[in-house]
């Protein structure tokens, strides 16, 4: 299955181990970078069942950079998992 970068808008192709491509994962404040590794499952894209705090860093990691690109955030993956309504 085609995998690609998590950002806003980017459709680089990443291996589905990857969040983001390099540009963009360096783009994500370390920290942030740390909390979507450590709630990160293998299988999980697989199983379609990432945990709460995967979802949340990820969510967070995806609107750091689209802000720093002045982009609008799309966060409708993770909002869905979230059951967040827009």
């Amino acid at each position: 299955m085609a995998h690609t970068c998590h950002a806003t808008k980017c459709r680089i192709a990443v291996p589905p181990e990857m969040f983001m491509c390099k540009k963009h994962w360096y783009m994500v404040p370390k920290p942030e970078r740390d909390l979507v590794w450590a709630n990160y499952r293998r299988g999980q894209c697989d199983d379609m069942k990432p945990s709460r705090g995967y979802c949340e860093s990820a969510r967070r990691a995806v609107q750091s950079v689209a802000w720093k690109e002045g982009l609008e955030p799309d966060t409708a993956l993770y909002d869905r998992f979230l059951e967040i309504k827009p």
